[in-house]
This record gives structure tokens, C-alpha cells and sequence, in this order.
């Protein structure tokens, strides 16, 4: 039992507890009241200016991570790295890679990713060496040595020496092969001197002649054994090639069974035997396209790094800042090629005419795009080019009176008309956009002249058809010139033929002061020489003229971003864009400077 006495002493105790906990929560009342709630109402009085501190510092804060990312930007830079796949569009289909048959555009492309030269060009159009270290000429003009590069290899590791050179060269002089770089080396003849030396002995001295050794070179250890019949369609071709350029066969894939969805896709990887060194690229892709539609379709829809073989710029890419346009002159002229064996203009008055009366400079402007004036058969830099020789200019007044000399009256209606006979001429030319507003132009210049021009714009198959009959008056036609000034093939008259393989002079075009003077400049290697050698030609030209220059063609090339370490000069041909393609980046990385 607890005692009572306890029982009282514990209940004191319990009151006491009792009475400080109420006091400690009076207090506690009272000191929030005191410092908290009183306070609260001071607060609410100073909160612009806790507000205007906040901002302050968010401002700090704000502009300090602004200088930090400026700061950034200052030290660091993009700079290209490799690595990536490339993939290129383009119009055309792929057929062989061969470069003893390649002459499409993407044939010839994807030959020239795969298959190296002797030699080729730098920028300043020199010949350099590809698979050559250098070559000599004796002093005749007549026998050239070439020297290889040492420790050379085929894509499969096996070596490449100058039996590969006999070998491909001897394969184009053989007559059933049937290559379409036959006519430059027959008669000429191939010697190996050692396995790095090989000798081209000419039949006469030809200054052109080093500008025939940049077309590929062959493997002989895969395609010795195949029949010469039979080159042309062997496997090697099209499914396994094997070549000594900067890129390697990969695969092919064919999709699609119409126009609009027919695609090929040829993957290329690169070539870790290639003497210029393994490219930065990771991969190379060629896709084709046989019409417009799906190919600037596939550009937009951002498949593709780089489109080739558009005449112009689509508007729909107009407006996109990360498309870039390269327009790029080529080492070639587009005229209005005039035939001379037509019943009408083999008067050379009425061919006079014809050239007075056509207004270069304002074809030169519908074009839409700067494109390099032509004025005569050379172009303007190029050796034994003459301004002095260009064409006549345009002048109506005098074109008029030619007209009347060659007894081609105005009637009442304005057109012009001999022994009551209407001059009518026929135009021919490539379906193009670019062709198509060129004709539309001429046509309405020469109406005006009193000439009813009749246009034809054909595919390039039905083209070749016509060309092979001579079946035009005149034709708008582009021509490859390149480097040298050797245009023997265009405007001699052993050229005029059509049983001429590779019949190029299209306007049937026959002088002998011309054939002598291009036969005597072709035949010399000073460049002094030559110069004078060719002044007979540029004159009987400008006199006979068979053709009416117009202007320099351009290859048009579109990117999409930055396409590092591509070359924007002149080229001879549109597959030169691949002249350095070892060394192109799309990548980029933010580096410090």
C-alpha cells in the first residue's frame, strides 16, 4: 500500500509540472506573437526590395552563364574530323564501272571513286601524278616514259605494277573490246621496261598526248583470262570491281520498278591499300536516280549529303540556308553548231548572218546562273587563244545587210525568203531546262531576224540518233575541250564523217587552211610553236564560222551543310569533283583553337 503521505507529495508534484508547462506555452505564445506574427507584417512592408535582391541575382547568375558559354565560343572552334557516310545523288543509271567503257555520268563516277589514273589534275589544271611519280619526252616528241610510284596495290592487296599499264592499254588498242578510248591510242605502241617503267611510243610527236593517260587503270591478274568479246559484260563490271582509287567495292542494291522508284544504291568503303592515304570518309554511298522528282524529293528529306547532274537549283531549296550551290565552269563551250553541209548554210554569208544576229550577252542572262562567255573555238587562258580572233560581234544592221548579200529578202510578212522560198532551219538540242530556255531564246532572236527556227529538244538516246544521220540544220550541243587546245576531233575535216567512231564534228565543218594549222599544232610540244601554228585555224574559223560560241557549260553541285576540303575550281569534267574526295569531311567537332 502507498502511503498517503507519498500519494500528497506526488500530486504536489504533478500541479507544479502542470502549472510550468502552462506557463511555458504562455511564454511560447507570447514570443511568437512577439517575433513572428508582429514581424510578418514588417515583412510584407520590405518585399519590393526582397524582390528587387531575387532579381539582382538571377540577372548575375544569368549573365554569368552567358559570359561562360561567349568565353566558350571564343576558345573553342568547329573544326572538321572524319569519319561519317557520304551519300551522293544523281541523276542517270548505273551501268558498268569499268573505265575502259564508263561515259555515263554515273558510270563514270563510281570509276572514278574506284579506279586510279597515271596521272590527273591539280588545281591549276597541271597534270600531276596519280599512280606516276613523273614521265619524260624525248626530243621528238614522240616517245614518252612513265615511272611509277613504288610499293603500289590493287584494293585486294595485290600488287599494281606497269604490267597492269601494258595491260589496260593494250586491252583498249584491241579492236573487239570495242572501248570507247579506242581511236586515242591506236598505232601507238606500249612497251614495259621494268615493273615500275612503262614506254608509249607515238606514231608521230602529238603535244596532247599526256592528257590521254588519266583514264583508270586495270587490274590484269583478275581480267587477263577474260576474252576480249566478253569484257564488257563480265561480273567485274558491275558486281565486283576491284581498283587502285581512293574507295572500294562494297555491294549494290536495285529498288523500284518504275521511273519514278527505281533507285540504285552502290556502297563504297574506303581503301586502306590507297597510295594517297586511307580517306576520312567512313563510307561512300552513290545512289542514282533516273529522274528529277525522286532524286531533289530525297535531297529534302535530308537522305542525302550532296546531289549531281541538276541543271539548276529547284526553288523548293531556294529558301533553305543549310544548302549550299557550287557552280563550277567546265573546261568545255556550248554552242550553236552550224551544219555546212546543209542545203542552206553551206553559204557561209547566210552562216555570217546567222552569227551578227545572234545575241550572246542577253542568252548569257536568261540563263539565271553566271556562266563564262566563249567567243571562238579555244577557250580564254588556254594556249594559241586569240581575242584578237573571237567572233564577230552581234550587230542587227550588219546582219541585215549579209542577209540581203546572200539574197535572202524580207518579204511582207517579215520573214526572209530566196526565189520565194521561207528560210526555215531546224534546231536540235538536249531536254534540258537549261537547253530548253537557250532555244526558246535563239528562236525568238533570229524571228526577228526574219528566220523561222524550228526547235527539237530530245533525250540523249534520241539525240545520238539524230546526230548519227546528220538529221538537224543546227544544233545546240555542249563539248568537252579540257586542258590542251587539241580540238582536232571537232573541227578537222577527217572528223566530218559520220563512219568516224566518236563522231564529233557536228558541223560537218571542211577547210584546209583549218586542217593544216590543226594538224601542224598537234604535232608540236613547244608551246611557242604551237601558238603559232594554230593562228591559221582561229582565222579560217572566224571567217567559214561553222559554229556560233555561246558560253562555258557549268557543273552544278549541291550540298546540304559543310562539305570540308572541297575544290571549287574549273574542271575538265564533272567526275574531276572527286579529284581530292580521300580528303573530304562532313563531321565537325568543337575544338580549342
Amino acid at each position: 500500500m502507498i502511503k498517503r503521505t507519498t500519494r500528497l507529495r506526488w500530486r504536489r508534484r504533478f500541479r507544479r509540472s502542470r502549472k510550468q508547462v502552462e506557463g511555458m506555452g504562455t511564454q511560447a505564445e507570447e514570443r511568437l506573437e512577439r517575433h513572428f506574427f508582429r514581424r510578418m507584417g514588417r515583412l510584407l512592408r520590405v518585399r519590393r526590395f526582397v524582390s528587387t535582391w531575387i532579381v539582382l541575382v538571377m540577372l548575375l547568375l544569368s549573365l554569368s552563364i552567358l559570359q561562360i558559354r561567349n568565353l566558350g565560343g571564343y576558345y573553342l572552334v568547329s573544326k572538321p574530323v572524319p569519319g561519317g557516310a557520304y551519300v551522293e545523288g544523281e541523276l542517270g543509271t548505273f551501268t558498268n564501272a569499268n573505265p575502259l567503257f564508263a561515259t555515263t555520268a554515273v558510270d563514270s563516277s563510281v570509276s572514278r571513286l574506284l579506279f586510279a589514273s597515271l596521272f590527273k589534275y591539280d588545281q591549276n589544271h597541271n597534270l600531276v601524278g596519280d599512280l606516276a611519280d613523273h614521265w619524260t619526252v624525248d626530243d621528238r616528241g614522240v616517245t614518252y616514259t612513265v615511272s611509277l610510284k613504288h610499293d603500289l596495290k590493287w584494293q585486294d592487296d595485290y600488287p599494281l605494277t606497269a604490267n597492269d599499264v601494258d595491260f589496260t592499254y593494250k586491252t583498249i588498242q584491241n579492236p573487239d573490246v570495242k572501248s570507247p578510248l579506242f581511236g586515242s591510242w591506236r598505232g601507238i605502241i606500249v612497251t614495259v621496261k621494268n615493273p615500275w617503267t612503262i614506254e608509249f611510243v607515238l606514231p608521230s610527236a602529238l603535244g596532247s598526248f599526256p592528257y590521254s593517260m588519266t583514264n583508270g587503270i586495270i587490274p590484269k591478274h583478275l581480267l587477263s583470262t577474260t576474252p576480249a568479246t566478253q569484257l564488257r559484260s563480265v561480273s567485274f563490271n558491275t558486281v565486283s570491281p576491284v581498283g587502285a582509287g581512293p574507295f572500294k567495292w562494297s555491294a549494290i542494291e536495285v529498288i523500284g520498278q518504275t521511273p519514278e522508284t527505281h533507285e540504285q544504291r552502290i556502297a563504297l568503303l574506303p581503301n586502306e591499300f590507297y597510295h594517297g592515304g586511307k580517306p576520312k570518309l567512313n563510307k561512300f554511298i552513290v545512289r542514282s536516280f533516273q529522274t528529277k522528282t525522286p532524286l531533289t524529293k530525297s535531297f529534302m528529306n535530308h537522305e542525302l549529303n550532296g546531289v549531281a547532274g541538276l541543271g539548276v537549283m529547284p526553288k523548293k531549296l531556294l529558301k533553305d540556308p543549310s544548302i549550299k550551290e557550287y557552280n563550277i565552269p567546265l573546261l568545255g563551250e556550248v554552242m550553236i553548231f552550224l551544219r555546212t553541209s546543209s542545203d542552206v548554210l553551206i553559204d557561209p554569208l547566210l552562216r555570217q548572218a546567222l552569227e551578227r544576229g545572234t545575241d550572246t550577252s542577253a542568252i548569257l542572262k536568261v540563263l539565271g546562273y553566271p556562266v563564262i562567255a566563249a567567243h571562238e573555238p579555244l577557250l580564254a587562258g588556254q594556249l594559241a587563244y586569240d581575242k584578237s580572233l573571237a567572233q564577230s560581234p552581234y550587230d542587227t544592221k550588219e546582219a541585215a545587210k549579209l542577209f540581203e548579200q546572200a539574197g535572202w529578202k524580207l518579204n511582207a510578212k517579215g520573214i526572209r525568203e530566196k526565189n520565194g522560198k521561207p528560210l526555215v532551219l531546224s534546231l536540235y538540242a538536249p531536254d534540258t531546262d537549261e537547253y530548253q530556255v537557250v532555244t526558246t531564246t535563239v528562236q525568238q532572236q533570229w524571228r526577228q531576224l526574219g528566220v523561222t527556227l524550228t526547235v527539237n529538244v530530245q533525250s540523249e538516246a534520241e539525240l545520238q540518233t539524230t546526230l548519227a544521220i546528220n538529221g538537224y540544220d543546227t544544233l545546240l550541243y555542249g563539248i568537252g575541250i579540257g586542258v590542251d587546245p587539241d580540238v582536232f576531233a571537232y573541227w578537222h575535216s577527217s572528223q566530218a564523217s559520220t563512219l568516224v567512231p566518236n563522231h564529233l564534228n557536228f558541223s560537218d565543218y571542211k577547210s584546209a587552211p583549218a586542217d593544216r594549222a590543226l594538224e601542224a599544232g598537234r604535232t608540236r610540244v613547244d608551246p611557242t610553236i604551237r601558238t603559232v601554228k594554230y593562228q591559221p585555224f582561229l582565222e579560217a574559223w572566224r571567217s567559214d564560222v561553222p559554229a556560233i560560241a555561246l558560253y562555258q557549260p557549268r557543273f552544278l553541285y549541291i550540298t546540304r551543310g559543310q562539305l570540308y576540303n572541297f575544290e571549287t575550281h574549273a574542271m575538265v569534267a564533272g567526275t574531276d569533283r572527286f579529284a581530292n574526295v580521300e580528303n573530304w569531311m562532313i563531321r565537325e567537332n568543337r575544338q580549342s583553337q
